[in-house]
């Protein structure tokens, strides 16, 4: 098997750290990236025997691209605080890189939200690509949702990364309003007017997507509160691109 280096992005994860890092314990090296946390996040991940290094963070992408060149190991597996691999896919990832025929592979996830598993809601095909070359990829310059551009072939797993989408409502709404504005700025070069159509007709057209379209219905309450919290999202990212269009600075 090739050797692995597992990276952990973390910034005030006590309540996660020790499990993320449990779920990875079977990499040659464990390395948290951490953005200077002010809770018990590095002093957990210290016991548990992980590698600390610290920045301070600008977004997803940039924090993950200084990382991956200082991984030790020629093979990455990266792991979000939230997410945790499971013993079908530890299995998987051991016996695909025995003999890897990709530089980079999909993984699906299986998300949770407020304790359920959600089954539909657009999030059933979702995936993301976390197994990779250290020396092949790197993650696209956006503030929001970058996925790895991968110089290469790219395959794909079978078994399904978990992630646990949901901490507690504060911090929920917290980071929908961090990457309504991430969005906003994202966006605002290919937006240049923000008309009624963004107020009304994208969160309405969004609601009905979730729910109806992708079965966001299914998922029962839950799927309704999705659905609502991504027209909202709309709403409020069309709200800052108008708001930075008349030339607010937002907060990032």
């Amino acid at each position: 098997m090739q050797q692995i280096t597992a990276i952990i992005p973390t910034g005030n994860e006590e309540h996660n750290i020790e499990a993320a890092i449990d779920s990875v314990q079977f990499a040659d090296e464990i390395l948290v990236v951490d953005s200077f946390s002010t809770d018990k996040t590095v002093e957990l991940a210290k016991a548990k025997n992980a590698r600390i290094i610290q920045r301070e963070y600008g977004n997803s992408a940039s924090q993950k691209n200084w990382a991956i060149p200082q991984a030790t190991h020629d093979w990455i597996i990266l792991v979000d605080a939230d997410e945790r691999i499971n013993e079908r896919m530890q299995q998987e990832i051991k016996d695909t890189l025995k003999n890897p025929k990709h530089n980079a592979y999909w993984l699906k996830r299986q998300n949770y939200f407020m304790g359920q598993k959600l089954n539909y809601s657009g999030w059933q095909g979702d995936k993301v690509i976390r197994l990779f070359k250290r020396d092949s990829c790197s993650y696209q310059e956006k503030n929001v949702h970058s996925e790895v551009i991968v110089n290469g072939t790219t395959g794909q797993l079978k078994n399904k990364l978990d992630h646990y989408t949901y901490k507690d409502l504060e911090h929920y709404l917290e980071k929908s309003n961090r990457y309504s504005t991430w969005g906003a700025y994202d966006r605002i070069e290919k937006t240049k007017n923000v008309t009624a159509y963004h107020f009304i007709v994208k969160p309405f057209a969004g609601f009905f997507k979730k729910y109806i379209i992708q079965l966001g219905i299914l998922d029962g309450k839950v799927g309704l509160i999705i659905a609502g919290q991504y027209a909202s999202y709309l709403f409020i990212r069309a709200l800052k691109m108008w708001r930075i269009q008349q030339g607010e600075k937002l907060k990032r």
